[in-house]
C-alpha cells in the first residue's frame, strides 16, 4: 500500500474542527498532527477543506448476485466512493436470497478484488431459516435482516412464532424492515377500485402509509423490549415513529433507528415532478415527517444516516403502471453531499455529520478500527469542499443504472478526495483507474 501525506486539513472528528496533518502509511493513520513531514510520499494539499472520517453506509442493495444488470458491485462501490462513502453493508434481497451462511459467504467472495469500498453483508431472516441464524458466527455478518412486512419473495417473515424466536435467538443485531402488509393491501385495493392499475404516483405515502409504518415499528419495538433484541429500525420514514424511540446516549440503547438521505431531501410534494423516480419502500412522505426526522437526528432518538441506495434501470423506472414500476432509487453517489446541505442551511454542524454518517455507524456494529480518525486505525477518509457546489445529472451518475433522482439540483458542497484504506479512489471529480483495495469489515464481538 502507499504512502500518503494530508496537509493543512481541517479534521471533521469526535466532536471537534482541528487544523492538522495526517500521515498515512501501509492503509492505516501512522501519525496526526500539526507540520508533519515524510520523504517519498504522495503529499495531498486540503487547505480550506474538511477531512471527514469516510462514511459508514448500513444499508445499500448492490443487486450482486442476480440482478447484475441494475448494478453490481464493482459499479455501485465506486459511485458510493463518489459520495464520499467508504463502507458499506449490503441487503440479502438478492437473488438467491442471502438467507444461508454458504450463501453469505459467496456474497462476501464477489466483492474480493472488485469493491473499491470497503463491505459487509447482511444475513437475511424467512419464515424457514430460524437455524441458520441460530448458527451464525457474529464476525461472518453486520446483522439480520428482517423484512417484517412488504418484501419482495420469500423474505416476508409473516409468522408471530417465528418473528419471536428470530428476536429472541439473533446473536447479532437484528435490522427491522418495518411496514405492515395487511394496511398495505387494503389501501392498495381501495385505490385500486378507483384507479384501477393506474394510481398516481402521488398516493404512494397514502398506500404504504404512516400507518403501515407506524403499526409495524411499534411491534418490533414491542417484540425487541420483550425478548431483549438489539433491534435496528430501517429508513424511518414517518415523524411517529421517530417519536417512539429513546433519545438516550447511543452506548445505553438497545432499540436504535436509521435515518435515510432521501427521506431528508424530498417530500411528498415531489411526486409530481419525480414520479416514479423517488418511488420507493418505505414511501418518502410529507414536509412534516421530513421535519420530523431531521428533529429526531438533532435529538438524538435517531441514530445514523444511511442511504438504502436501491437502483433500478431507467427503463424500469419509466414503466407507467403503478404497480409495474419497481420501488428504489439510486443514492450513493450523492450521500454525504445530501447530508452537507443541512449543513448549508445552519441544522446540522460538521461534527454532527461526521458523528451520525460515521462514528455512531462503527460504535452500533462494533465495527473494528474504522469510523473515527485516530492513529492506528484504518485511513478511511473522506476529504469535503464546503465552498464548491455539484451539479447532479443523469450525464455524470456512476451507477450502471445512469440516473439519478438529483438530476439538475445543484448540491453546495462537494466531495473533493475519497480515501479508502489508504488509497485514494476519487479527486477532483473523477474516479481514479486503482485496483479495488475494499476489505471485509471486522467486528469487535
Amino acid at each position: 500500500m502507499s504512502s500518503l501525506l494530508i496537509v493543512n486539513a481541517n479534521l471533521v472528528n469526535e466532536g471537534r474542527v482541528v487544523s492538522a496533518d495526517v500521515l498515512v502509511r501501509k492503509g492505516r493513520i501512522e501519525a496526526i498532527g500539526a507540520n508533519l513531514s515524510a520523504s517519498g510520499v504522495e503529499v495531498l494539499d486540503a487547505a480550506g477543506r474538511h477531512l471527514f472520517p469516510g462514511m459508514i453506509d448500513d444499508q445499500v442493495h448492490f443487486r450482486e448476485p442476480g440482478l447484475t444488470h441494475k448494478g453490481d458491485m464493482a459499479t455501485e462501490s465506486r459511485a458510493a466512493a463518489a459520495g464520499g462513502i467508504t463502507s458499506f453493508m449490503d441487503m440479502p434481497n438478492t437473488i438467491p436470497n442471502t438467507l444461508t451462511a454458504d450463501i453469505l459467504n459467496a456474497k462476501k467472495q464477489l466483492a474480493v478484488g472488485r469493491s473499491v469500498g470497503n463491505y459487509a453483508f447482511y444475513l437475511g431472516a424467512s419464515n424457514d431459516n430460524i437455524e441458520a441464524i441460530k448458527a451464525l458466527n457474529p464476525q461472518d455478518a453486520c446483522g439480520v435482516k428482517v423484512f417484517m412486512g412488504a418484501s419482495t419473495g420469500s423474505m416476508l417473515v409473516d409468522d408471530p412464532d417465528v418473528l419471536e424466536q428470530i428476536f429472541t435467538y439473533s446473536p447479532i443485531l437484528v435490522a427491522a424492515h418495518c411496514e405492515d402488509t395487511p394496511t398495505i393491501l387494503e389501501n392498495e385495493e381501495s385505490y385500486r377500485s378507483i384507479y384501477g392499475d393506474d394510481i398516481p404516483f402521488s398516493l404512494h405515502p397514502t398506500i404504504r402509509s404512516e400507518e403501515a409504518c407506524h403499526k409495524s415499528s411499534a411491534l418490533a419495538v414491542e417484540l425487541a423490549k420483550r425478548c431483549n433484541t438489539r433491534l435496528h429500525i430501517l429508513h424511518v420514514s414517518t415523524a411517529r415513529e421517530a417519536e417512539m424511540l429513546s433519545d438516550a446516549a447511543l452506548a445505553d440503547k438497545r432499540i436504535t433507528g436509521e435515518a435515510c438521505v432521501h427521506f431528508l431531501h424530498f417530500s411528498d410534494e415531489d411526486y409530481a415532478g419525480k414520479g416514479a423516480l423517488i418511488k420507493c419502500n418505505p414511501a418518502i412522505k410529507t414536509a412534516e415527517d421530513r421535519a420530523g426526522i431531521i428533529q429526531a437526528l438533532l435529538d438524538g432518538r435517531l441514530d445514523v444516516i444511511g442511504t438504502d441506495h436501491a437502483p433500478h434501470t431507467w427503463q424500469e423506472k419509466q414503466n407507467s403502471s403503478y404497480f409495474k414500476a419497481p420501488s428504489g432509487l439510486p443514492l450513493a453517489q450523492h450521500a454525504l453531499q445530501t447530508v452537507l446541505e443541512h449543513y448549508q442551511d445552519g441544522i446540522f454542524t460538521l461534527e454532527f455529520i461526521a458523528e451520525k454518517t460515521s462514528h455512531a455507524v462503527a460504535q452500533m456494529f462494533n465495527i473494528k478500527d474504522r469510523g473515527y480518525i485516530r492513529e492506528g486505525y484504518w485511513a478511511d477518509l473522506v476529504l469535503v469542499d464546503v465552498d464548491k457546489p455539484f451539479l447532479a445529472n443523469h450525464a455524470n451518475s456512476l451507477s450502471k443504472c445512469g440516473w439519478t433522482p438529483f438530476d439538475g439540483y445543484e448540491f453546495r458542497s462537494s466531495i473533493a478526495a475519497t480515501i479508502v484504506n489508504g488509497q485514494l479512489v476519487w479527486r477532483d471529480g473523477c474516479l481514479l483507474d486503482v485496483t479495488p483495495t475494499g476489505m471485509a469489515l471486522e467486528f469487535d464481538r
